[in-house]
Parts: C-alpha cells; structure tokens; sequence
C-alpha cells in the first residue's frame, strides 16, 4: 500500500535513493543519487524512528542538504523495501515448513503400509489395542493443542501479532531486529526446553522471589523481540517534550501528556482492576561518573544496588540473552529482577521481572531501558505493578561527568494499600519517581568520587583516621550499615507480633528474626519502625538529627549525657553527607563503645542512621583491613515530605488535607536480644520492651520538637 502511494521516488535496493527530475531541453529524465553520508545518516535515523514527522523531516532535511519532499519519499521507500523483505521471509520460511510437513506425511504413509510391533517385530496390533493407542494419542493431542493455544497467547499479548502470524516470528526477528551475526537466533546456545505455562516456584524467606530456570529459544526470541519494541518507545519518550510530557505548575515535575501518549502508543492496560493508575515522571541531570562506568554499572545487579541502596533493596540478573558488543556493551539484553522500598515499614515494596536493555545509540550516548517481563506467572508480589517502557538515556560529558535523563513509567494496583500517611508521596511520584532515581545517582556517584580522593582534609581524620585506606574502610563499613538499614524497612518475611503493635503506639510494626548472616550478629534480633507526620520542613528535623548537642533529647541510651565526635569524614558537597565516629558517654559496662553514623540528604528527603561499634572492630576498620566481617546492626531515621506540597496530577485527597504541609518521619530500632535462639516467650518479652523503647523515643522526639500535642 506504502509503495502505491509514492510513485515519484523509487529506491536502489538499499544503495542509494534516486529522485526523478524533468529535463525541459532534452525531454529526457535524470536519475540523482543520494550520496553515502547521507545514506548512512539516513539509514540511522530509519533504525530509531521510521515513521518521522514534519519537524524531524525538516530537521534532516537541512542537515543533508534534501528536500523534505526527498526525505519523506526515502522513508515511505524504505518502509516499503523493508516490508517487502520481511514478508518474502515470511513466504520463504512457510514454503520450506509446508516441504517439511509434506515430506513427513510422506514418511508416515509409508510406514503405515508396513506397520510392525515395535516391541516384538511382529504383525501389528489388533483392532482393540489400536484402539486404545488412537484413544490416547487423542488424549495427547488435546493436551498439546491445549498448551499450543497458551503458549500463542502469551506471545500475542507481547508482540502485538495475532495468533495466526506467529508462526513467522522467529524468521522474521532476525530482519527486524537488524540482528549482528553475534547475536542472530542461531548463535544462541540452546537452554533445556521448559513449559512457560508451569514449573511453579517455591517462595521462601531467604530466596528471591523469583527463581531461575532454563529458557528456550522462543523465549529468547519473545524476549528480544518485547525489548526491541520497549527500546523505540523509549528514546521516543527521552527524546520528545512537548506534547508527550507536561509541566505541573507548583514544581515543575514532568508528567506524561495522557491523550497524547495513547495516541501515539496506544495499548489495553495491564491490569483490569478500577483501582489500577499509572505513574509517569522524567527528570535529568549531570552525574559525577563517566557513561561507560554507569552502563556497565547498570548492567552488573550488584553494583547497580551498590548505586541505589535506598531504593533497591535486592536485585539479580537471572538470565543474559546477549552480553553486548566488547568495550562498549551496546546491544546488551538481560533478565533481572528487583525489589524496591522506600521510607516506611507502611509502604508496600514493589517487586519487578523486567527486561534491560543496552543500545549505544549514537558516539558517546546511549540507551538503556527496562520494561517488565512475566517471566513466571505463579509468583504473587505484594503490590502489584507492571514496569511500562522505563530507564534512561546517558550521554557523555567532559571530565568524566554524565548528564542523564530519566523516564520512569509504571502501571499500580496498590492503591487500597497505599497507608494514609505516605498515600500523596506515593501518587505524586515523588516516592518512586524519575526524579528520586536521579537525585539518589547524583548523591552516590559524589560519595564516590569522595571516597577515592587522593588526599582527605586533615580535619576530617580527627586523630582517629591516620590514612586513605582507613578513611576508604570506615565509608564501606558505612555504606553496608545504610543498605542494612533500609532492608529492614520493608519487615517483609518475619515472624511479626500485631498484639504488641496495639501496645502504647497503634503505628509501631515489630518483627523478629534469628540472625545468621556475615555481618551481622547471630541470635535473636527484634526490628521496630513507626511513622509519624510532623508540622515542620524535613530539613529542620533533619538538622535536629544531625545536632549532637541535641542528641541527649532523644537517644535514650546516652543516659543524659552529651556525646563527643571523634571523626569526621565527608562524603559530597553539602555538610548533611557525612559520617561521623562519636564516642558514648562513659559507662561502665560500656567503655569501649562507639557509634558510627551516617547522614546523607537530597532534595526529596534525607537519611541519619548509626550503630554501636565496640572498640576492637572500630580499630580493624580505622587502620584500613577489610570490613566486611565486622557485626554490625543499625537504627535510624527517614525524613521526608509529607507529598502535600505537590498537588498536581495524580495526587490525592489525604486524610491529613486539614494540615498544612509537613514533614513524614520514620523511626527504626534493631535490638540484640539473644545470641542464640530463645523461646517464644523471650521474644515476646523482648518485644515488649523495644515496643516501649521505640515508644518512648517517639514522645521525646515530639517534646524536644514542640510537638507533643499531636495524635
């Protein structure tokens, strides 16, 4: 049809364009060919839009000296070229199944007429026992049609192509894909066949929710394919403003224009439920890390959690379909998994199968883009949500900076989960948004850039720090008392107590776990964590935190005396990133105590949080050996806005809309109770007490912050 509509252009089998002019002297015509950079540019720019609009004809049009009359014809040339060689192979891979099929039924005609026992050799079976073999083999049939049909619609629903054209979705990927010989379908090494309908998995508390398993060449087919698609959309959303994202007034948020977007990529929504939404936002900005560290920081799940530790609470690579192109890692393509949290115990985590995808899409820029796979459908996540085309584009910049640019994109069934408190922080998008990914980026890529300077300030060392190394050792001892910190917000798979929870505060959620893990110490640990909304800016409470004069008001260990910081280490530009080595007051039992703690704040909220080291482990990790092994069990605070200060699209009606705008503030103890495994009536006893104790905390907090009068 695209060929019919376009009788003024024609083109060269993929070398050249030729446009047609009039010659008035002569009566003759002459053919112009494209010359081949603007091929090549042309041809790139097919590969990552090839249904470009006005403006982008334009654009390319004075970049290569075309008209746009020219450039519109080589891309409805180039549709059609295109279209034309994926249906001739199409018709070339049906013929040759067709022979395939005919030559079978050849064979099996023939050993019909000469049919035997196969068990025996001898004359065949008699009619009942043929019977019984028919009534089978009907039984398998039905069987196989049934699991056909399923597996069909499993991939209908993900390429978009009705049940009857699947058949030529694996000789057609190749093609449209523009596939290297490295990754083509027939260099792929063959996993073990597996039902994609069954093979349930098994959740336990210690495993991922996910389990791995072997994947078979359709998968991997289904998966390029869905990942190619994700990745056009993507650089679409990157690359265009207006009208696919607009501006919320009050801050300046980018959301998705609606309308526009299901115009431009229309399709059914995931989940059925009234109470799905979406949540969309897009934000940028420059990272203090070269692009090529970010992509393969991105492409490696434990440095990508190292990158987001209050985000990301675990993450897994399950399956690589293609490692990418050596030095650069473009064309990448993975199977992960990830769990995310934020803030509050009152908060549900958000558990994502997704797909990522690399592509470096021009010289220095590249493209990487997540979109959710339902990779295993008996695996029930505890708020439900579907990872639309996400991720974000890196472009490198002198001095070994980046600038990125994020979309995040997320259908929700969650919203009846969605606690009170925490409900306009999460529909805003400022709890899961673009932009907390790339603030949490900015801050993590400055620690560090500050973790490997040369030379430290002498006045951060303080006489306790006598080297880099020892410097280096105290901030991963503190980077893994921060993401210890915040898995433990989620108290997902404990043994929980809801009676105790009623006792002196409905809010606090208690849980306990015997412990066993490096790190950490061994026996019974109790983990308690409330949440409550304060009329005060989050940096004020954040400064209450940071003051040590102030610590005596709320710190019910320090027996009312004041502490004394020992060392001082920074770890980015605002003084609110730092960590600090504070000695406890004197007491007896406890002379030999210190207490490491980190603080760390961005422009979407802030963290403090610290543990009690004894003397000896502190000193192995000054002098600079490794950390690793060091027990270590941290508390802490999470301050954030309260989310009513953004009050544009997708926010709701809080239960708090007769305040004003405050701040949320989470509270979070983790006690050694026991060193081995006590009875249930210990723990209930020790429950009871970190129940007063985080109680207790609370009430002091609110009277040093003139807030005892609040519910």
């Amino acid at each position: 049809m695209d060929f019919m509509m376009e009788g003024r252009g024609s083109y060269g089998g993929g070398s050249g364009d030729e446009q047609e002019a009039s010659n008035d002297r002569k009566g003759k015509k002459t053919y112009h060919r494209h010359n081949p950079y603007q091929i090549q540019q042309l041809e790139s720019f097919f590969r990552a839009c090839p249904h470009p609009d006005e403006n982008q004809r334009r654009q390319l049009s004075r970049e290569l000296g075309l008209e746009t009359k020219q450039i519109k014809f080589w891309f409805q040339n180039k549709r059609t070229q295109t279209k034309t060689q994926n249906e001739r192979a199409d018709n070339s891979s049906l013929r040759t199944e067709n022979e395939k099929i005919q030559c079978e039924n050849l064979a099996i005609r023939e050993a019909l007429r000469n049919v035997i026992c196969p068990s025996c050799g001898g004359p065949p079976f008699g009619e009942e026992e043929r019977q019984r073999n028919l009534h089978k083999l009907r039984l398998e049939n039905a069987h196989l049609k049934e699991e056909h049909e399923k597996v069909s619609n499993l991939l209908a629903k993900y390429i978009g192509k009705p049940i009857s054209q699947l058949e030529s979705l694996l000789p057609v990927l190749g093609s449209s894909l523009d596939l290297s010989p490295r990754s083509s379908l027939t260099q792929i090494v063959p996993s073990p066949a597996v039902n994609l309908m069954s093979d349930p998995v098994i959740l336990d508390r210690t495993a991922t929710p996910y389990q791995s398993r072997g994947i078979n060449d359709l998968e991997n087919a289904l998966m390029m394919e869905t990942a190619a698609t994700a990745l056009e959309e993507l650089i679409r959303l990157l690359r265009i403003d207006e009208p696919l994202w607009m501006k919320i007034l009050n801050d300046g948020r980018c959301v998705l224009h609606r309308d526009s977007y299901e115009k431009i990529f229309p399709r059914p929504n995931h989940f059925k439920s009234s109470n799905a939404r979406t949540e969309s936002s897009k934000a940028s900005g420059v990272v203090t890390m070269s692009a090529m560290q970010l992509v393969d920081a991105f492409l490696d799940a434990d440095k990508w959690a190292d990158l987001f530790p209050t985000v990301i609470i675990n993450a897994e690579t399950f399956h690589i379909i293609d490692p990418g192109m050596p030095g650069n890692r473009s064309g990448a393509l993975q199977l992960m998994y990830q769990q995310m949290h934020i803030f509050s115990p009152l908060v549900s985590p958000r558990d994502f199968c997704f797909l990522r995808h690399c592509q470096q899409i021009e010289h220095g820029v590249w493209v990487i883009v997540d979109v959710s796979y339902e990779f295993l459908k008996d695996c029930v996540t505890s708020a439900r949500c579907w990872r639309l085309p996400s991720g974000c584009m890196i472009q490198e910049m002198p001095n070994g900076c980046s600038k990125v640019t994020w979309v995040e994109h997320v259908e929700v069934d969650d919203k009846t989960q969605t606690h009170r408190l925490y409900r306009d922080l999460v529909f805003n998008t400022t709890a899961y948004g673009a932009e907390r990914w790339v603030f949490t980026l900015q801050r993590m890529c400055e620690r560090l850039a500050y973790t490997f300077r040369d030379c430290a300030p002498s006045h951060e060392l303080g006489g306790v720090l006598t080297s880099n190394e020892g410097r280096r050792s105290i901030m991963k001892l503190s980077h893994r008392m921060v993401k210890n910190f915040c898995g433990v917000l989620s108290m997902s798979g404990k043994l929980d107590f809801p009676q105790l929870s009623e006792v002196n505060n409905s809010g606090v959620r208690i849980s306990v776990r015997i412990s066993s893990e490096l790190g950490q110490p061994s026996g019974t640990i109790v983990s308690a964590a409330t949440s409550l909304w304060l009329p005060l800016q989050p940096e004020s409470i954040f400064n209450f935190f940071k003051d040590e004069k102030a610590r005596v008001q709320w710190d019910v260990l320090s027996n009312g005396s004041p502490v004394h910081e020992i060392a001082h280490i920074l770890t980015g530009v605002h003084p609110g990133n730092s960590i600090l080595i504070i000695r406890q007051p004197f007491v007896p039992t406890e002379n030999n105590m210190l207490i490491l703690q980190e603080s760390c704040i961005d422009p979407l909220g802030s963290l403090v949080i610290y543990a009690p080291i004894d003397m000896p482990a502190m000193n192995i990790a000054t002098s600079g050996q490794d950390p690793s092994e060091i027990p270590i069990l941290p508390s802490g605070f999470v301050i954030t806005g309260d989310g009513r200060s953004h009050s544009g699209v997708g926010a709701s009606t809080s239960a708090t809309s007769g305040r004003p705008s405050g701040s949320l503030l989470t509270v979070a103890f983790q006690i050694l109770v026991s060193s081995v495994s006590s009875s249930k009536q210990l723990n209930v006893e020790s429950v009871a007490t970190v129940n007063t104790l985080i109680s207790a905390t609370v009430q002091r907090i609110k009277a040093a912050l003139n807030c005892s009068g609040l519910d």
